[in-house]
């Protein structure tokens, strides 16, 4: 897939932002970008430091620092994005394997970049069984989605959009502040679930998936999952 000069610049500035406020930087950034999604993932990205506190069973520290570090990366990004683009920034998002040592940040432009059109919802195999199980999984976790939607963005990148899945308990933590802890909370529950169906998701899509990310927007009631697909050679 042949990369344009946005995506090129994207991923040559978050590999270095990175690399300067945390010491170290990923071993490698992809940026793609459709419509209004400008999806960057990256590997091997897990300080020295990180890795003891994860060895000690302090993990949740790791996640702690980063989500703290992230509030200043996301209007350091926010800006240079809008420098570079057309569009406002009107959504963030990010998320990590702290195993793995990976990552992915979606940022959702206020409009579409002409230059990178946006696929079809919905439109690749046996997406309505894959909708299906997201359902399951985000009723037995939270409540049914009251609106979600997916997007084949490329052969290695699914995203899924899912509105108005807060309950009532969720709301008054968020209206106490308590944004971090259900952040933590719900990114290591969620994502148990998503991977306990992992198997079913490559049946449905006939690829491996690599990786599985998720967040929300809390105040907006809106959450972005991200599959990280290795496809099938047919489908490369």
């Amino acid at each position: 897939m042949v990369k344009t000069n946005f995506e090129k610049t994207i991923s040559s500035y978050i590999g270095r932002l990175l690399r300067e406020h945390f010491g170290r930087g990923p071993g490698n950034v992809v940026c793609s970008v459709s419509g209004p999604y400008v999806v960057i993932q990256f590997s091997n990205f897990l300080s020295p430091m990180e890795q003891s506190l994860m060895d000690s069973d302090q993990t949740v520290y790791v996640e702690k620092t980063r989500d703290l570090m992230m509030e200043t990366l996301t209007k350091e990004i926010t800006a240079y994005v809008e420098l570079n683009t057309e569009g406002r920034v009107a959504e963030f998002y990010y998320d990590w394997n702290l195993t793995e040592r990976t990552g992915m940040m979606i940022v959702v432009l206020s409009s579409s970049d002409k230059e990178h059109p946006l696929p079809q919802i919905d439109d690749y195999k046996n997406s309505g069984a894959l909708i299906k199980d997201i359902v399951q999984i985000t009723s037995t976790v939270q409540k049914p989605p009251e609106e979600i939607y997916s997007i084949m963005q490329n052969p290695r990148t699914l995203l899924i959009i899912r509105k108005g899945i807060l309950i009532l308990l969720e709301k008054e933590l968020i209206r106490l502040g308590f944004h971090e802890t259900l952040r933590i909370t719900k990114r290591n529950l969620e994502k148990r679930f998503l991977f306990e169906y992992k198997e079913r998701f490559e049946e449905h899509l006939d690829a491996d998936v690599k990786d599985i990310f998720v967040d929300w927007d809390f105040d907006g009631d809106k959450s972005f999952i991200l599959l990280h697909l290795k496809p099938s050679q047919k489908d490369l």
